[in-house]
C-alpha cells in the first residue's frame, strides 16, 4: 500500500495532507525517515510513525480548538524559521495533527485542528456551507447601504461572492467593528469583501467555525473538543 494512502486510511490526515507530512520528513517507516511519495508499506509488517509516534489503525481521532494569536502562520512547519501553529499545538501527543483551513498571519481567532482527514475535507467542502463568523475592525463607518452590498454579494477578481450575513456591532470616531458570516473559503475573502465596499480591514478575528465558538478561550491557548462538540462538527461536515 502506498504510504500516503496508509496514513489517510489510518485517519492521520487527508491524502494531500499525508503527502505533505511525508515530504516534510515527519514520517518514518521502521525507524527510517521516508520522504519519497509513492513509497510502499505493508500494513501488517511495517511500523509507521509520524513525528516519532507510531500510527495505530483504529485509534480515535481528536479535534482541537486554538485561539490563534497574531503573528503566527498557519503551517505545521516553516523552513524560513517563522513561528507557526505547530509551535503552539501538541503535535507530539497527537501525531498527524493538521489545521482545518487557515488564518492569515495577522488574523486572530478560532482555528480547528484534527487528526481526521475526512472531517477536515468535509468541513471545508463548499457543498456543506459551513459558516465561519468574523469580527472585522474596519476603517470608517460602514453604512447600511454598504452592508447591504455584502449581504447581496460583491464582485471580486475571482467572481461574485455568495450572500453574507453582516451587522455593525460597534462604532467609534473613524472606525467600526462588523460581524460578518460567510460559508465560502476564498483567500483573504473577508478583507477583500470589506475593501470592495470602501472599508479596509484593520484587524480580523474569527469567532466561530460551524458550531464551535472561541468563547472564553484565550489567545495562544488550545483545548480539546468534547464529544458533543465533535459530534456537532461531524454533522456539519455531512459525516453523521
Amino acid at each position: 500500500m502506498r504510504l500516503q494512502k496508509y496514513l489517510a486510511r489510518a485517519g492521520v490526515a487527508s491524502r494531500r495532507g499525508s503527502e505533505s507530512l511525508i515530504t516534510a520528513g515527519r514520517v518514518e517507516v521502521n525507524g527510517i525517515v521516508v520522504t519519497e511519495l509513492g513509497s510502499k508499506v505493508d500494513p501488517l509488517e511495517d511500523e509507521v510513525a509520524v513525528d516519532g509516534v507510531v500510527v495505530v489503525w483504529g485509534s480515535s481521532h481528536v479535534v482541537l480548538a486554538l485561539n490563534k494569536p497574531s503573528g503566527i502562520i498557519t503551517t505545521m512547519k516553516d523552513y524560513r524559521g517563522r513561528r507557526c501553529v505547530a509551535d503552539i499545538m501538541p503535535c507530539d501527543e497527537y501525531p498527524g495533527l493538521y489545521p482545518i483551513g487557515r488564518l492569515d498571519k495577522d488574523t486572530t481567532g478560532l482555528l480547528l485542528f484534527t487528526t481526521d482527514g475526512e472531517l477536515g475535507n468535509g468541513l471545508l467542502h463548499p457543498s456543506h456551507h459551513v459558516t465561519k463568523v468574523y469580527h472585522a475592525t474596519v476603517t470608517g463607518i460602514m453604512t447600511e447601504a454598504e452592508a447591504q452590498q455584502l449581504r447581496e454579494g460583491v464582485l471580486l477578481e475571482d467572481g461574485m461572492t455568495a450572500p453574507a450575513e453582516i451587522s455593525v456591532i460597534s462604532k467609534s470616531r473613524n472606525r467600526c467593528v462588523v460581524e460578518l458570516a460567510i460559508h465560502e473559503g476564498r483567500k483573504h475573502q473577508v478583507k477583500r469583501m470589506c475593501k470592495a465596499v470602501g472599508h479596509p480591514v484593520e484587524h480580523l478575528d474569527r469567532v466561530s467555525f460551524g458550531p464551535i465558538e472561541t468563547g472564553s478561550l484565550k489567545q495562544g491557548v488550545w483545548r480539546k473538543l468534547d464529544d458533543e462538540e465533535t459530534a456537532a462538527l461531524y454533522r456539519a461536515a455531512g459525516l453523521a
